[in-house]
Order: C-alpha cells, then structure tokens, then sequence
C-alpha cells in the first residue's frame, strides 16, 4: 500500500496532468508574462469639471492631442496600449497614448486661468491595487505659476472583488471607481481635494506572448502590418504616403449621436484611427527643396444618418506651396457630385524630409468657402476642423507613422449606469457616484472569465466593425 503522503502526491500530480490536458492553453499558460500590445482607455475625468470648463462662469473648452478621440458619454479615449501583464500574479501594466488640454476664464491678455493637459494614461496593478498615472500641465489657481510633471499618481483605482490572475486577451476592466489622490489633487491646480470622486474608467487591451512562446490567442480584427514596395524618390516622384484627417470631432459625434442617430463608412482603402481617418497609398510628386507637394490618396468615407445626411468625400489630394497646404476632395451629397473641391487649408512651412520622411503632425485645418457650401449650413467660412496630418516616404524602406492600435472590441454588452458627480463648480468635491466596476478576463481562448460580483461574460472572438462611438 502507499503511504498517505505518497498517495496524495500521487494524485496531485494525475490531477495536474488531467488539468494540463483538459485546461485552455492559456490557462495552462497562466504563468507566462504576456505583453500589451494594443488598446484603449475611455474616462471622462471628471464629468463636473468638464462642464464646469465649459460652462458660462469658465466659459471655456477642451482639446484633444496626440490621437485622442472621444468616446461618447463625455469620455475620452487614449490609444495605442503597451505594457505588460503577469497572469500568475494579476500584475498589470498598461501605457496609453494622447492627450487633453482644458482651457478656460479666458485674461485680457490672451491667456488662461486655467490651463491644464493630462496626457499619456498608465494603468497599473499590483497586489491587488490599482493606480492611474498621467503627464500633467497645470496653472495654479492662484500663483499662475505653470507645473510640469511626468506620471503624476493622479487616482487610486477601486479594484476591490477584481481578480487579476489568469486572463489571456482581451482584458478589460469596465466602470472602476477613481479617487484623486494627494499629488494629483495637487497637479489638478488644487480644483479639487484629495479623496474627490473621479469618473470611474474603463479599458481594454490585447495582451500576446513572448517572442519564442506560442500564443494563447489572436487577437481577434487585428490585421497583420504589411510593407507596401517602397522606391527611392527620382524626378521628386515618391510610391508611400499617407494623410490622416478626422474632418471635424464635433461632426462625428452628431452623426453618430442621438440626434443624427448615423454611422460612417470606410472604402476603398481608408482606415478608421479612431480620432481620424487615414488616406493611404498616395502618388504624385514631392519637391524636397521647394517643398512642393501635388498628392492624390486611396479610400473614401460616407456619413449618413437618420435625418437625411448621406455626404461621401473621396479621391482625397493635398496640394502644398509656399508653406501653406489644401486639402481636397470628390463631394458627392444632395445628389451631386463635385470633383476636387478644396476643404481645408493648413500651415506646412516644414515640410522638410528627415531620415527618409516628410511629415506635418496635426496641423491646425481651417474650412474653405467651397468646403462650408459642403456642409451646408453646419459651419461658417473660416471654421477650425481637425488637424491634418501627413506623412511622404522619400527613401526606399521608410516606414510611416502608425494609426492609433485601438486593439479588440470586447463583445459590447451593457455597463451598469454610472451617476454622474452633480457639484457646480470644482471648488469643492462631490459626493461620491454609485458605480459598479467589472473585469473580464479571458482565460485561453475565451472560455474562462473573471468577473466582479460573479458576473460571467463571454467575448465573441471577432472584431466588429466600427462605425463611430
């Protein structure tokens, strides 16, 4: 006979073995430190404060910066995750792209009272224990003095009944509750104290293997990175190039709003980057020295929405000279159609190549005669609309500037409701919102989920296709 000790042994490690065969691969690779790579972060910050900005006392606003977007119900998004996840321990890290700026109680002398940027999100979780780091810019209430610091803890994350452990791709963690904590009370201007109610966030990132190590999963719509044939510039010819453009965030979201009640649709080769849309494959000539660009683009995109609005811009080109950019496009919308009609004009003095590329970030756009006529009675002459961006690769093998990795879209399924803060003004903190936070985790190859409160989800393992939040 066997010993007690030897037969317990024994069975644990038929036990194990049973499980290695039975469990998910990603389960029994739960001990394997994955990457992030890809995702998103929406949070609204604090919903008070933004309408407080933007409300007749601060009379102010906001702006996006690097790539972020909006997200409905006031949130906004940050893009592009990295890090790392440990699904052993739960230990989580996830770095996010893009910014916000908040202006507003405007001075005689041009400038702001207020005048804060949050930017670069981090999400991290270790021991159970959540955190939110951004990059602030801020004014002090009352000194005016201007402080910079890089990932200030600005929120303590409620991650109580949360477990970590075990998730593969995608994990998201949606509605968790945020506190502003001593330093970020105190990188927020002092609007607000430390213990304030903050909008509870929520993210979704994909995660995949080590380099050598097979992984658990694809990540579901995620389309693989190719090289299109890139050829030296000769006679100022170029093969690569790309503009990115969002035509106007406040469009968007009445389309895809509750008045417009619409979508968006991307053919021929354009790309959805979430706060804009990418015209890729351009031709056409590129003067280095003169700094000349005549460029044509592939791809289309048709706004349509319940109130009649069905507007289509196509064969999109950028025409620059003298420093100064056009962008045009085909308009088909109220049964017409008109061929290159410029919309847009935006500043592009260097617009000089280095190391292979060409490249104008985010430049400010400004709405021509012809492009109001476009939009009917929407916006006047003069009208800023989104930044355009544009990339020309002028040597063999340069890459351009990537789209913001939005990653998988979890299978949607209803958020619990989330009770706004109510104070007037960001002299004084709120009560705190009722919110109730979960985490999906996918275990393998979306079998097993860990949830709060004991909810179980499952996630549709493909990508669907977006058309506006």
């Amino acid at each position: 006979m066997l010993s007690p000790r030897p037969a317990r042994t024994l069975a644990v490690t038929l036990l194990l073995t049973v499980l290695g065969v039975l469990l998910p691969a990603g389960a029994a690779q739960a001990a394997t430190g994955r990457t992030v790579q890809g995702g998103r972060l929406d949070w609204a910050i604090k919903s008070s404060f933004q309408s407080y900005v933007t409300g007749p006392i601060a009379n102010g606003g906001w702006s996006l910066t690097g790539g972020a977007a909006t997200a409905g119900g006031s949130r906004f998004r940050f893009h592009s995750a990295t890090g790392s996840y440990a699904p052993a321990t739960g230990d989580f890290t996830a770095r996010f792209a893009g910014g916000v700026r908040f202006l507003g109680h405007k001075k005689s002398d041009g400038g702001h009272e207020l005048d804060l940027t949050i930017s670069r999100p981090t999400v991290r979780v270790t021991g159970g224990a959540g955190t939110l780091y951004a990059d602030m810019v801020s004014k002090d209430r009352g000194s005016g003095r201007v402080t910079s610091a890089a990932q200030v803890p600005l929120a303590t994350l409620g991650l109580s009944g949360i477990d970590m452990r075990g998730g593969s791709t995608p994990i998201a963690l949606r509605n968790v509750p945020a506190t502003l904590t001593a330093q970020g009370a105190k990188a927020f201007a002092g609007y607000y104290p430390a213990g304030t109610p903050l909008d509870p966030v929520s993210l979704s990132v994909d995660t995949v293997a080590p380099a050598g190590q097979p992984a658990a999963t694809e990540s579901p719509g995620k389309k693989p990175k190719t090289k299109r044939e890139k050829s030296a510039t000769a006679a100022g010819r170029f093969e690569d190039a790309a503009v990115d453009w969002g035509v106007r965030r406040t469009f968007r979201e009445y389309v895809t709003g509750p008045v417009g009640k619409g979508k968006w649709t991307l053919a021929d080769g354009a790309r959805d980057g979430g706060a804009l849309f990418r015209f890729p494959r351009g031709t056409g000539t590129y003067d280095p020295a003169k700094r000349t660009l005549d460029a044509e683009f592939a791809g289309s995109v048709r706004f349509t929405a319940a109130d009649g609005l069905d507007l289509e811009l196509s064969a999109v080109a950028v025409r620059i000279e003298a420093g100064r950019g056009t962008l045009l496009a085909d308009v088909r919308g109220d049964g017409e159609r008109r061929e290159a009609v410029p919309l847009v004009t935006f500043p592009a003095k260097d617009f000089a190549p280095e190391n292979g590329l060409a490249v104008l970030t985010e430049a400010p756009a400004t709405l021509t005669g012809d492009g109001a006529k476009t939009f009917g009675a929407l916006y006047r002459t003069g009208t800023a609309m989104d930044p355009v961006s544009l990339a020309v690769a002028v040597e063999s093998g340069a890459e351009l500037p990537a789209l913001p990795d939005l990653g998988s879209d979890p299978d949607p399924s209803p958020e619990p409701s989330t009770a706004a803060s109510a104070d007037p003004a960001p002299a004084a903190a709120s009560a705190r919102s009722s919110t109730t936070a979960g985490a999906y985790l996918a275990a393998g190859g979306g079998a097993v989920l860990v949830a709060a409160a004991g909810a179980v989800h499952l996630f549709r393992r493909h990508r669907t296709a977006r058309t506006g939040d």
